[in-house]
């Protein structure tokens, strides 16, 4: 297991991609593959078979994993893509500003 430097909840925006310049909030986060879920980000078209009668199957688009170093935090304060800096217990700093997550 590895140490994430996004969690579920962060609003980050993606570097790299055809999505490149979208900021959008971390719906899921994969540690153990090193990969985030971000929300209306990589947008994929899955084939889904009915499972209940009545229930529609079809295309439907949802959003698909990205590797975490393709996305870069959004300091909440100057609102810049930054690098993320640790303080003493764990706290998050962002390296432009200085303001704590």
């Amino acid at each position: 297991m590895s140490k994430m430097f996004v969690k579920s909840g962060d609003t980050v925006m993606v570097l790299s991609g055809k999505s490149k310049g979208v900021k959008g909030e971390v719906i899921a986060v994969s540690p153990s593959e090193g990969k985030v879920i971000v929300k209306k980000v990589n947008i994929v078209t899955k084939h889904v078979k009915p499972r209940k009668m009545g229930e529609p199957g079809g295309l439907i688009e949802v959003e698909s994993a990205l590797y975490a170093s393709k996305v870069q935090l959004v300091c909440p304060k100057c609102g810049e893509a930054t690098r993320v800096g640790h303080k003493k217990g764990g706290i998050r700093v962002c390296k432009k500003c200085g303001n704590e997550f």
